[in-house]
């Protein structure tokens, strides 16, 4: 979508959804039925049509002055950093045993001061000229699903499937990959992220077994850019620090032919689910595309020659082995759960410290070749409803989470040079722990909901806190108010290309902001 230049005309538009939505009536199943859909369902057909949805407002402003724009003189604490519209339609329809889904999307910015600022920024470091740093991805469903027999369902077409157990970080949740350029931490409904893929997938329940077996082809349909997680490496609010305002596309190139992740490529996955012992289980397998890209440098290419002029970002192909348990244990009145992901050559990027074009033997910042190792990544949880409506004078128990969260690199090796993350020179460690915690206390009947989400990284320093209010204004209307703010244990990096020590919460190093969304659903 095009994005306009002018302030008003941009403020006019996206305020405009949100009112417009004001004057929408909500649209039901009973009242969208086509005339030939209550004519059949009169003479016993199974005929029906729904369309429900929402619109979308944020506003987000910045907390700190980032360090970044200080090279052009402008500060960034209390600038307004996003203003996004977003309408979604989901349309739900029957004709027999059919069952049709289309869900379709539509965003929009305005360009704020603050993102004004970073592209300014970009003329300073000789990346201008690029594309804008707005995110104009629009991502949507269709598909068509149907029982073939008693035990079996069939569904083709661009669909979401959703593999995984954990929040906040992935192990098994695979199968696709996100977009994360326009809202890199935190929006609560993962779909929001996940981007769909062409695929045909099945159900078949076995209740001999207590259990369902799923798998899934992707025949290598979709587009260069539905594969993989997208970042904002275009110099964005969301590029990780101190990257904004540097826009490494002008320097890469995304290969989606590279041999080792071709995303013509067929793709697929089985999964058994069923319960035994009175615990639910699952053992998973699929051949997937990496979700973080790794970069193929011109200084050591990795099987191919990359076109861009620096790097090429490939997502190699994978398999992943996994597992899920989980049971509610009587003696702690909680659900517990685990979740552990095999992942046999993991990509990752090699040699460490700061960019050196020079130094063709170690170029630095990742770009010295790619390495794969194999990686296990496990997830332990324990879910409570905690009863604070004594202490706290909640209408009801409190729902609560705690979730430990580590990635091993197997074989490890410091010889390896292994960095964290392309254009970093900092080494990864063996070992990556987070811990994360969330509770959510309700008020008057539920339409009071303060909530707060905190994280830590156990291995290197740092973490977030989320403190965070949801208000159920009406039946339509839904407000939700936000603080993300990050520490990041003294390890950040203060300048491009740098090779000091920045791990996981050094990339968000003052990023703190204050988000306000609003959503009208009809």
């Amino acid at each position: 979508m095009r994005q306009s230049g002018k302030r008003g005309n941009a403020v006019t538009t996206v305020l405009a959804m949100l009112v417009a939505a004001y004057g929408l009536a909500p649209i039901h199943a009973s009242g969208a039925e086509t005339k030939q859909a209550k004519d059949a369902a009169d003479s016993g057909g199974d005929y029906s049509f729904s369309l429900t949805g929402y619109l979308r407002g944020w506003a987000s402003f910045n907390m700190d002055n980032q360090p970044e724009l200080k090279a052009i003189g402008e500060d960034s604490a209390g600038k307004l950093s996003m203003l996004r519209g977003s309408m979604l339609l989901d349309a739900d329809a029957r004709t027999g045993p059919i069952k049709w889904k289309a869900i379709g999307r539509l965003d929009r910015e305005h360009k704020t001061s603050y993102l004004n600022n970073l592209e300014k920024l970009r003329a300073t470091n000789g990346t201008a000229g690029g594309d804008s740093i707005l995110d104009n991805y629009n991502q949507g469903e269709i598909w068509a699903e149907m029982p073939i027999g008693e035990r079996t369902t069939v569904k083709f077409g661009k669909q979401q499937l959703v593999w995984g157990e954990s929040d906040f970080f992935h192990a098994m949740d695979l199968v696709h990959g996100y977009d994360l350029s326009w809202r890199l931490f935190f929006e609560g409904e993962n779909e929001e992220w996940r981007k769909p893929l062409i695929m045909l997938s099945t159900k078949i329940r076995i209740p001999e077994a207590k259990g369902m077996l799923a798998a899934y082809v992707r025949p290598g349909w979709d587009r260069c850019q539905d594969i993989g997680n997208t970042y904002d490496i275009r110099g964005g609010r969301w590029f990780f620090q101190p990257y904004r305002g540097f826009d490494l596309s002008q320097v890469t190139d995304k290969d989606c032919n590279h041999k080792e992740g071709d995303y013509d490529d067929v793709t697929y996955g089985v999964r058994w689910s069923g319960e035994a012992f009175d615990l639910n289980y699952s053992l998973a397998y699929l051949t997937t595309f990496a979700a973080d890209p790794v970069a193929n440098s011109t200084f050591r290419p990795w099987k191919e020659r990359p076109t861009g002029a620096v790097f090429d970002l490939i997502h190699p192909k994978i398999d992943v082995l996994g597992a899920t348990v989980s049971g509610y244990s009587a003696a702690l009145d909680s659900v517990l759960s685990a979740e552990v992901a095999y992942t046999k050559d993991q990509p990752y990027n090699i040699g460490s410290g700061a960019f050196n074009p020079g130094n063709l033997s170690n170029p630095g910042i990742g770009l010295n070749g790619v390495k794969l190792k194999d990686t296990l990544t496990t997830m332990i949880r324990i879910d409570k409803n905690l009863n604070l409506e004594n202490i706290l004078g909640t209408s009801r128990p409190s729902f609560s989470s705690i979730q430990i969260f580590n990635t091993q690199i197997l074989n490890f090796d410091k010889q390896d040079d292994i960095v964290r993350l392309f254009a970093y020179g900092n080494r990864a460690t063996e070992h990556n722990t987070i811990v994360t915690a969330f509770t959510t206390l309700n008020y008057r009947n539920d339409t009071i909901n303060p909530g707060l989400a905190v994280g830590f990284d156990v291995s290197h320093g740092g973490g977030f806190a989320i403190p965070s209010v949801s208000l159920v204004l009406n039946d339509k209307w839904l407000a939700k108010i936000e603080a993300d703010i990050f520490w990041t244990g003294g390890k950040h990096n203060d300048r491009q290309f740098s090779g000091q020590a920045s791990q996981l919460f050094g990339y968000f190093n003052q990023s703190n902001q204050l988000v306000f969304r609003l959503t009208r659903q009809f």
